[in-house]
């Protein structure tokens, strides 16, 4: 949509609430590093895909808006 006015923005905009970040997080699933948006406790939606070859593009698994289980772990890099 294109708002036409005489008016400055900042007028216009001055009552709006302010936007709320999506909380995002980038995660690496099946050697694809992408960009999710955190929905709950074990739920997450694919914004976009940041590193991988191009065939994962056409994957539906990794389709953006596409649902996905999100679990987080702990790993730990020290050798003992």
């Amino acid at each position: 949509m294109i708002w036409y006015s005489i008016v400055p923005e900042e007028m216009l905009w001055q009552f709006a609430p302010p936007a709320e970040p999506i909380p995002l997080k980038e995660i690496r699933l099946g050697g694809v590093l992408m960009e999710v948006e955190l929905l709950g406790e074990e739920q997450a939606r694919i914004v976009r895909l940041l590193d991988c070859e191009l065939h994962h593009y056409l994957n539906p698994d990794y389709a953006p808006g596409r649902m996905i289980r999100y679990i987080p772990t702990l790993e730990n890099d020290s050798k003992g």
